[in-house]
């Protein structure tokens, strides 16, 4: 049986629902994959708009998405992009896509994971303050972030395959001359993890790592915080980067763009991304279903 992949659209007011359509229709799919548009809603919609009906409709149907991939409904599940103004403006909670997700399956630890063909990172936090990122950045949620990442090199088909663990710090710090946090905490997570059997190196210094990562050297870089691993992603590879939830009991992919509020409803959007999380989708299927074999 073919993989049954559920495509939430996002924010319907948003590029979410053309994106999905193009890629359908791409033909890249067929014979491939089931695929079935999950949120399109049955009345038009006030197109590049905020909206707090769009925004309920969005995480209902990211509430729905994953209920069918635990239910057995569905083999996995890409999402379309979110407006959280929107969602706010819904009344709803609602911290985030992946953190709403993790809630749903009852998960507590879940990593962001970029990844394209040139390059892969996992990141320690996300979507917080970089001061509150340099407080997350401790050796439990490191050695944690490491973990995941092996377990997605398994999910991604490389299980051999090499980590790198970025510093936080210039220099990794410099032996605490530029701040005591690469010495204090990244380097006794990284011995842990080399303890535990884990192939893993670092810290090394972030201003080397991606490139090194890029050209072949290591299979997945552990980023400290968000901005330090999506802008060597999103400047090697915009179009083909794909968000990948690691720590689900389910298959999460989503695209790495907004709703694009300023050309939502004038056939405007690029679908690439899109096809690239389906794809991505399908390889993590197929992945899971051959390790269980």
């Amino acid at each position: 049986m073919i993989p049954r992949i559920g495509i939430t659209v996002g924010d319907p007011a948003g590029i979410g629902p053309e994106v999905a359509a193009k890629a359908v229709d791409s033909g890249r799919f067929a014979g491939r994959a089931e695929l079935r548009i999950l949120g399109v809603p049955s009345q038009p919609v006030p197109m590049g708009q905020a909206s707090g009906e769009c925004g309920r409709m969005a995480v209902e149907t990211v509430r729905r998405a994953v209920a069918q991939c635990l239910a057995g409904e569905l083999d996995a599940m890409v999402t379309g992009p979110i407006n959280k103004y929107a969602v706010e403006m819904s009344g709803l909670p609602f911290s985030g896509h992946t953190e709403f997700i993790a809630e749903l399956c009852q998960t507590r630890d879940v990593r962001m994971l970029l990844a394209s063909d040139r390059l892969r990172v996992i990141h320690v936090s996300t979507h917080v303050s970089l001061v509150e990122a340099c407080r997350r950045a401790t050796a439990e949620r490191i050695l944690k972030t490491i973990e995941l990442a092996a377990q997605g090199l398994k999910l991604l088909g490389e299980p051999n395959g090499r980590i790198a663990v970025a510093g936080l710090n210039p220099h990794c710090g410099e032996n605490g001359l530029f701040g005591a946090e690469d010495r204090d905490r990244i380097f006794p997570a990284v011995a842990d993890a080399v303890a535990a059997g884990l192939n893993v190196i670092g810290p090394i210094s972030p201003d080397t790592v991606f490139y090194r990562a890029a050209s072949g050297e290591f299979a997945m870089v552990v980023a400290m915080y968000h901005d330090q691993g999506h802008i060597p992603s999103k400047l090697i590879a915009f179009q083909e980067t794909v968000n990948v939830t690691l720590g689900l009991p389910i298959i999460r992919t989503s695209v790495d763009h907004g709703t694009a509020f300023d050309i939502a409803g004038k056939n405007l959007a690029d679908p690439t991304n899109m096809i690239w999380a389906i794809e991505m989708a399908l390889r993590l299927v197929h992945n899971r279903k051959q390790a269980k074999a």
